[in-house]
């Protein structure tokens, strides 16, 4: 299936779709794999929809082509692996989503600006809320869908015009078993060279006995704009380098020496997800007073333009007009503890 428009769709149109859905409902099965375009359940936005045997994942494209939810399929339930969005609308925070790209570069720039070869380069601030720019363009951007298959949906997105970033990207969500795959690309379309960078920026569920393992050999501590001011070694409680409680206190910091695989463990769901990703690090955003935390696979820290050595010594990619750059992540769900759980019920049966 292929589809070469955005995903739009009138009043009439929604309610034919409604019904497609509800007379052809995706069952379970050993071969079920399923590709639904249509309004989302949750809202008037239009939305993809991937299903295979065990995960689901909703895409918005109008969204910044984010994830509205991503669940886990066993024995006819669905339990969410990232947060869900529960409101699915035109006028929906990106930070409500489930998960969107970080691209061409990851959280803030320092005073909006940095120099390059020679020559002052200024960055807007793209968010009212925000007093740095953040995140770059394509989290806040409408992306056109390429393609749309049973495994696979191909999203795009033109800022050939932009300034001072001038670009293309692409990217592409797989569902393969119980993998989750994201691959964004990009491709310097202006006329000058300039540092770029990719990343993604997934919301997970936050319950009380959550573990994290992510092991890193040091961070960036931050100050009170959360941006980095001085390197040092991992602190034991946040070296996880085996299943680490998160901590109790708030962690908003940029690790470094990322190992590229990374484990989230829900003890009392049952279920662990194995993150894994092309970079060097990744900055976690846990906040204890929520019910969520952020593990964000980058390929720099937090305003590497800015940074002693400069971008390329802290990870971002040099790209002149023309040249590309591509980072894949994946994200796969696995069910924990159920060998000795049954262990137990045969030994109380014995």
């Amino acid at each position: 299936m292929t589809v070469t428009n955005s995903v739009g769709s009138s009043s009439s149109q929604s309610r034919r779709a409604r019904l497609s859905a509800a007379a052809n409902p995706v069952l379970a099965g050993p071969g079920t794999s399923a590709v639904a375009v249509g309004p989302a359940a949750t809202g008037d936005v239009a939305s993809i929809t991937l299903i295979n045997t065990q995960l689901r994942l909703d895409i918005a494209p109008t969204l910044g082509g984010g994830i509205t939810r991503f669940d886990w399929r066993h024995d006819g339930g669905l339990t969410p692996i990232f947060r869900r969005c529960r409101h699915v609308a035109h006028d929906t925070d990106p930070n409500e989503l489930a998960c969107y790209p970080l691209l061409p570069y990851s959280n803030r720039i320092g005073g909006g600006q940095f120099n390059f070869s020679g020559r002052a380069v200024d960055v807007p601030r793209n968010r009212s809320a925000e007093p740095l720019p953040i995140h770059g363009d394509g989290w806040l951007a409408s992306w056109q869908v390429a393609h749309a298959d049973h495994e696979s949906v191909r999203l795009t997105l033109d800022r050939s015009r932009g300034k001072p970033y001038a670009f293309r990207a692409t990217q592409t969500y797989t569902l393969d078993g119980p993998t989750l795959v994201i691959t964004l690309e990009i491709e310097n379309a202006g006329r000058e060279a300039l540092p770029f960078g990719l990343g993604i920026h997934p919301f997970l569920p936050r319950d009380a006995d959550t573990e994290l393992s992510a092991a890193a050999a040091g961070l960036w501590l931050a100050d009170d704009h959360w941006l980095p001011m001085r390197h040092v070694a991992a602190p034991p409680a946040w070296q996880f380098g085996v299943a680490y409680p998160l901590p109790k206190t708030i962690v908003n910091h940029a690790f470094t020496g990322w190992s590229g695989r990374t484990a989230v463990v829900w003890p009392k769901r049952h279920l662990s997800l194995t993150i894994a990703g092309d970079t060097d690090y990744y900055v976690l955003y846990a906040p204890p007073s929520k019910d969520f935390f952020c593990f964000e696979p980058v390929d720099h820290p937090i305003n590497a333009m800015n940074l002693p050595g400069g971008p390329e010594a802290n990870g971002m990619t040099v790209l002149a007009r023309g040249e590309g750059l591509k980072r894949q992540f994946t994200f796969t769900v696995e069910r924990t503890g159920m060998r000795a759980a049954a262990g137990g019920r045969a030994g109380k049966r014995q």
